[in-house]
């Protein structure tokens, strides 16, 4: 088990952490301390309790708004998946209509072509002279 001091307010604080976590947590600490400098210049010396809560509301707040924004992002994220979806099958709908199309030309050329060199249906030019 890990252990690591933190300063707020001028108070050190003793935690204990997973082993392995203690830089993070100090960082941690560090980022609600910066909070805590500002309230305290912004509020004056109103107690630790009420400095560190402050602070943490604030931090919190950023939470708050970070989780809306991520939501935000996965319900965009989820209808572009759903906007492409609808796109993939409208492209798949209009290449096979361009397949059938382009295979019916086709079919139809053959035909052309079969009674230009066979003589076909109009006689071909045995017919003509």
């Amino acid at each position: 088990m890990g252990q690591v001091s933190v300063t707020l307010n001028g108070r050190t604080y003793r935690l204990e952490c997973s082993e392995g976590e203690e830089s993070h947590l100090i960082a941690l600490a560090e980022y609600l301390g910066t909070h805590v400098d500002t309230m305290r210049r912004k509020f004056g010396q109103v107690g630790d309790d009420r400095l560190i809560l402050m602070a943490s509301l604030v931090v919190a707040d950023e939470l708050w708004d970070l989780r809306r924004q991520v939501q935000e992002l996965k319900t965009a994220l989820a209808e572009a998946r759903r906007d492409k979806s609808a796109a993939d099958e409208s492209a798949r709908t209009a290449q096979a209509d361009l397949a059938a199309r382009v295979r019916a030309a086709a079919d139809r050329l053959e035909l052309i072509n079969e009674r230009f060199t066979h003589g076909g249906p109009t006689g071909g030019a045995a017919n003509r002279r």
